[in-house]
């Protein structure tokens, strides 16, 4: 059986400027208190993902990237030990809104395996609300003024 956590947030900018974001994983640790990257959002890589959820301790997993769709989606699988056990199939997925001018965006995962429901009921909450924190310090990095041109400027240096 699956079981599936999903937060949506509109964000007041275009899809690309939010993918833009969501993928410069170097920079995850001046905005996102929930998560950090290391690797590349080229299917089939491999990356490492750190996640600390509000009270909760760090998580380290090494899941493979299974699809990404540029400023659309990016979604990667991980496993508890092996397959079967506990997975967890990660996605972000960007819907333009206004013509393009705006973006809903998702992030979700779907549990399954053998100890899915046993697991959540300890972390669910606190993986939650990780999402939603997520999601505000991701709309606020990417409404600040001027803050795309700023990563820009900064990354040209």
């Amino acid at each position: 059986m699956a079981h599936e956590l999903s937060t949506t947030i509109d964000i007041d900018a275009p899809p690309t400027d939010v993918w833009a974001v969501l993928l410069d994983f170097d920079h995850y640790p001046d905005w996102n208190p929930f998560m950090r990257i290391a690797g590349r959002a080229n299917e089939g890589a491999t990356l490492t993902v750190h996640m600390q959820p509000p009270g909760g301790r760090e998580s380290v997993f090494t899941p493979d990237v299974v699809g990404c769709e540029p400023n659309r989606e990016l979604r990667w699988l991980g496993h508890l030990f092996t397959p079967g056990i506990f997975d967890g199939e990660h996605r972000f997925h960007l819907e333009p809104l206004d013509g393009g001018e705006r973006t809903r965006f998702t992030h979700a995962e779907r549990f399954t395996g053998l100890f899915a429901g046993l697991v959540l009921r300890f972390i669910g909450e606190q993986t939650r609300a990780g999402f939603i924190e997520m999601n505000e310090a991701l709309k606020a990095r990417v409404e600040e003024p001027n803050g795309t041109e700023k990563r820009e400027a900064t990354e040209s240096a």
